[in-house]
């Protein structure tokens, strides 16, 4: 019987495909299995056909339906493993097939697919017009270094023409898979060495055949190839990966994010930031995944800001790690404020009862009107937090003096005596409780920590920008300084929450060892460039707290839809739109599990539920915290988003009065610096609900729309 292998770029295709064609392509691999070779051939239905003219000869499409056709890479060496590559419509199909050439990489021994004919046209004329440059980017390099590399003659060639980088990426779509990522390494500087450890050394099979026998088989060129390929051997596994292609994706490690997840060793905290869907998180989970190899009995803590977050690193870790209970018991997952709890109850046997945001507003109400203070709740508790928590100050002549970054509002001494009064009493109130919050939770664990030995050899933090600086030195404390300890992954264009950090305050170093990603693998250009014109017109802290980041190149391959605005006269008109475009795209072959609806507020996602419902359609809450596999249209928070993908996202009630919602947002005259900077995390707030989109995302509102969004055309 014949085996069926998938390439990445199958499940890429498949995934954007209508809901009778997904049926088809199920059809046509089930009777591909159940066929011998032989009968493959001559079989009428699936009309296994060579493709004229095909650059490779190997190339075969078969039949899905009247429109659509699979494209395959089919044997010729006498085993039986067939490579779906694609599924095309009927006449692309064999443009796209002929078009392309799969060859064995002389070094890695992987399968690589470039498009040949491409890079025929184009090199001729990129010669000449390289002979007139000052520079060539990879000038310094000899060819014999370049072939040592994995370069095969046709990409040196081409190679040989290239100015810039700009360049080089634009050629990238073309260029084979390892070589291309060879040369990223080396236009950023890495030596050839340093290449070769890191990028073509880890990819080597540790038992391969000769290589002139590689390039003979098809069978083993794709064993070589799991980073890329996934290889099916049975009806049930087959079921499976069809049934859940988007999974695949949630762990799916792109060559140009290998080189930071795969490092061999830091010599220190590293930091990893770029745009949502640059795979931020999956290149951290793949950390997590190489620092497990690097000793049998490492423990290390994957960690996260919230719940949701927490549940979701949890799932694809599973995924990623093919479900193996010893290495997972090897990883503890969980929160920030989770892991500080633990750490209290094991040092103290008990640990104080957690205050909810509710809780500790009233009780700072309660404190302001006690001392009859001339401040709100909002501002003590936002001085508490981001001043003498996040400082760790714990005397009244140490606030006196301190310096309040990121305040903008004058305290004389006697106006800062007053303030740590309030602070004595908020702290006595929760002591009286037996409770605390989870930033004092953070403080006490740090403190618990000085000195023991630490938990873990490596801890991996993803969401790095929402963390403040008492749950940064609870996790200093988690580990031990040196090679390896912290792996940070983070956006400050993310920051949702109330905080900012100086790493270097909290005993945390990643200069020299800060790596940005660029390219958006989830999104659509169309989304992202609609989704990042809300933040144009702002200026935005670094992780660090050292400057300004920026999303200057980042950019998506992909390209959709654009986004859809709408307003409507009423919040009923707008759920009832709702309803339909949901309805829409799940008669278009969208799952509604691969859908996802937010609002600022759960008593519009409440209506949502409803509607939903009486329309037959099936749905769940976010909060609820669902299995993967149960089936219904997603509603969360737009706080919930944060961590989630979805095919398509629906953002409701983006209105004046929602966001920015003015309770969250401090008055310019009471404090400027604390208004710009709650502005700006209502932007942020609306940004992360709408990159959460892969292929489709509709904002909308009902009457005044937000100040956040363009004018509308």
């Amino acid at each position: 019987m014949p085996q069926l292998a998938f390439a990445h770029s199958f499940w890429e295709s498949f995934d954007v495909l209508e809901k009778p064609v997904k049926s088809g392509v199920r059809k046509a691999m089930k009777k591909f299995q159940a066929l011998t070779v032989a009968e493959l051939y001559a079989d009428k239905g699936l009309h296994l056909e060579a493709v004229e003219n095909a650059r490779d000869a190997r190339m075969r499409t078969i039949r899905i339906n009247d429109f659509w056709r699979g494209v395959v890479l089919a044997p010729d060496d006498g085993s039986d493993v067939f490579l779906l590559v694609n599924v095309v419509a009927h006449d692309d199909a064999y443009t796209w097939a002929a078009k392309r050439l799969y060859t064995t990489n002389a070094v890695t021994r992987s399968l690589e697919v470039r498009n040949v004919v491409a890079i025929e046209q184009l090199t001729p004329a990129l010669e000449k017009a390289a002979t007139a440059a000052p520079s060539l980017l990879f000038a310094k390099y000899s060819d014999t270094v370049l072939r040592e590399l994995g370069l095969d003659q046709q990409v040196l060639r081409a190679v040989r023409t290239v100015i810039d980088k700009p360049q080089l990426e634009a050629f990238g779509t073309l260029l084979p898979e390892d070589q291309f990522e060879v040369l990223q390494y080396l236009a950023e500087d890495f030596s050839p060495e340093a290449v070769y450890r890191d990028v073509v050394a880890v990819r080597r099979p540790s038992r391969t055949a000769s290589s002139s026998e590689a390039d003979k088989s098809l069978a083993v060129a794709i064993a070589n190839t799991a980073s890329r390929i996934t290889l099916i051997t049975g009806p049930d596994e087959l079921a499976d990966a069809l049934e859940k292609p988007f999974a695949a994706w949630r762990v799916f490690l792109h060559p140009s994010q290998r080189r930071v997840a795969y490092r061999v060793s830091y010599s220190g905290p590293t930091q990893v930031t770029g745009g949502p869907g640059t795979g931020k998180t999956v290149v951290a989970l793949h950390r997590v995944k190489h620092l497990l190899g690097r000793a049998p009995t490492t423990r290390i803590l994957l960690t996260t800001y919230t719940n949701a977050l927490a549940a979701t690193l949890r799932e694809n870790l599973s995924l990623l790690l093919d479900g193996d209970r010893a290495l997972l018991d090897r990883v503890d997952v969980t929160t920030v404020n989770a892991y500080a709890r633990s750490v209290v109850t094991r040092v103290e046997n008990k640990a104080p009862a957690p205050l909810g945001e509710r809780e500790e507003r009233e009780l700072w109400q309660r404190v302001v009107k006690k001392l009859g203070l001339p401040w709100t709740e909002q501002f003590l508790a936002q001085e508490y937090r981001n001043v003498i928590l996040a400082q760790d100050i714990r005397a009244l002549d140490v606030y006196a003096a301190a310096v309040r970054r990121g305040r903008g509002s004058a305290l004389s001494r006697a106006r800062r005596e007053q303030v740590w009064a309030a602070v004595e009493l908020f702290t006595s109130m929760l002591r009286d409780r037996g409770a605390a919050t989870h930033l004092q939770l953070c403080s006490l664990a740090a403190d618990l920590q000085a000195g023991a030995t630490p938990s873990y050899a490596h801890v991996v933090v993803d969401e790095a920008q929402d963390l403040h600086p008492s749950q940064w030195r609870v996790l200093r404390g988690a580990v031990a300084p040196g090679n390896d300890d912290l792996f940070l992954t983070g956006d400050p264009h993310q920051r949702i929450y109330d905080t900012k950090v100086s790493l270097g305050s909290v005993g945390i170093t990643v200069k020299g060892r800060t790596s940005r990603l660029r390219i958006n693998y989830r999104s659509t250009e169309e989304i992202l460039t609609w989704s990042t014109g809300l933040l144009s017109r702002v200026a935005v802290e670094d992780l660090g707290g050292e400057g300004n980041d920026s999303l200057a190149g980042y950019r998506s391959l992909l390209h959709g839809r654009r986004p859809q605005t709408e307003g409507h006269g009423s919040e009923q008109a707008e759920v009832s739109a709702l309803v339909e475009r949901v309805q829409g795209w799940i008669a278009q072959g969208i799952r509604p599990s691969e859908i996802g609806v937010c609002a600022r507020f759960h008593t519009l996602l409440d209506k949502v539920y409803d509607r939903l419902g009486a329309a037959g359609v099936p749905v769940v809450r976010v909060k609820a915290d669902p299995h993967p596999d149960t089936e219904g249209v997603r509603l969360a928070s737009m706080h919930a988003m944060k961590g989630l993908e979805f095919r398509c996202v629906a953002v409701l009630g983006v209105t004046a009065s929602a966001v920015p919602f003015a309770r969250e947002v401090t008055p310019a005259g009471v404090d400027v610096l604390q208004h710009d900077a709650d502005m700006l995390r209502e932007r942020c707030l609306l940004f992360v609900a709408c990159t959460r989109a892969r292929e489709a995302l509709a904002v909308s509102w009902s009457g005044a729309a937000s100040e956040f969004l363009p004018p509308q055309r």
